[in-house]
């Protein structure tokens, strides 16, 4: 592939722009040179890491390595971050001191981890985000002692599924799942909800409704200590990386990048970002691997339609997609969909498929 015309650069390689490389392999790359910036050498499924840490999963099955995908879609591959953007002169700064010229820029670098901004500091503390360093951290609470009782903290879809994975791993710890102020999965069904309550209860997984902190030490909910712990997981939602309000790109309040239908940054037609990095402006979207899954495909049509000057963009609409199978480590899954909740082992047996089916779309290369 020439390098010649124009030239795309993809910032990360999270979900969404799974979905872009996915693309350029099935069609083939658009015009000129497209340049992928990211640092890992393999990304990590977050769907599959609940299940990982149950024993259910090996590591190897839930990441995809790039190479093979990068190599056979005629991308360029900078192996490092990216530290600033600048959106007027059209250019990206890397780590290295480098700077890259671009036409086109998409944003997919994930979100950051919060956990300390909102709960305080403790060595004990994990957050899930970077997913990666969450896995290697586990690994190290597993490998290194045998945890008696773990502490979830985010109420959340992240928080349930990892309250669950934590309860079925290896040493089968005691586990206290606090579930915030907003109570279990806010924002589910009714009945979701329900069910999510009535596993969790059968597993003898104790979830505390109040705000988590540390204080001298201690984790706290209200004026209760709640000591003694092992570990302490988080999953308490996406931080906003700094750079993107740094470089003067359009941020909302909580410093995520504003992005409108076509995934299009403010006020910046030739920049989009979309995943955990991204907020919509016109709707609601929740910053989770299913959105990001889906905002794939529209970020590479809308690549290549720019590229080639048309106007006739494609958006992303999140209605109907907010499907989610919570795995409970025990051989079942519970649905949440529109009006619905359920749980069964035929909904374990289609999440497992459709996890299985989204790593392979990415492998055998």
């Amino acid at each position: 592939m020439s390098s010649d015309g124009p030239t795309i650069v993809l910032l990360g390689a999270g979900h969404a722009h799974l979905g872009v490389i996915d693309d350029w392999l099935k069609q083939g790359p658009p015009e000129g040179r497209t340049i992928l910036v990211e640092p890992r050498d393999e990304m990590q499924y977050s769907g599959m890491v609940p299940g990982w840490m149950a024993g259910e999963y090996r590591g190897k099955e839930t990441r995809i390595a790039l190479e093979p995908l990068v190599r056979e879609a005629w991308i360029d591959w900078h192996r490092c971050r990216a530290v600033g953007l600048d959106p007027v002169h059209r250019e990206v700064r890397l780590e290295t001191g480098e700077r890259v010229a671009f036409d086109l820029c998409s944003i997919a670098i994930g979100g950051a981890g919060r956990a300390d901004n909102l709960v305080g500091t403790d060595p004990r503390l994990i957050d899930i985000r970077p997913i990666d360093a969450f896995m290697e951290s586990w690994d190290s609470v597993e490998d290194t002692a045998t945890p008696r009782r773990i502490a979830v903290i985010g109420g959340g879809a992240g928080g349930v599924e990892l309250a669950f994975g934590a309860r079925n791993s290896t040493s089968r710890p005691d586990v206290v799942l606090i579930a915030g102020e907003h109570g279990l999965i806010p924002g589910h069904p009714a009945i979701a909800r329900r069910v999510v309550e009535r596993e969790l209860e059968r597993q003898d997984i104790i979830v505390l409704t109040g705000e988590a902190r540390f204080d001298d030490g201690a984790l706290m909910v209200g004026n209760e200590a709640l000591e003694p712990f092992d570990a302490i997981l988080a999953a308490v939602g996406s931080g906003a990386p700094s750079w993107p309000r740094a470089s003067g790109l359009p941020v909302d309040e909580d410093g995520f990048i504003r992005v409108g239908p076509t995934q299009q940054v403010e006020g910046f037609p030739h920049i989009l970002a979309a995943g955990d990095v991204a907020r919509r402006t016109d709707v609601r979207v929740r910053h989770s691997g299913v959105h990001a899954v889906y905002a794939g495909p529209v970020l590479a049509k809308n690549l290549r339609r720019l590229i080639a000057g048309r106007s006739d963009l494609a958006t992303y609409s999140p209605f109907g997609k907010d499907f989610y199978l919570f795995n409970t480590c025990r051989g079942t899954s519970i649905l949440s969909y529109g009006p619905l909740g359920l749980k069964a082992r035929w909904l374990r047996q289609l999440k497992d498929w459709l996890d299985r089916r989204w790593i392979a779309r990415f492998s055998g290369r």
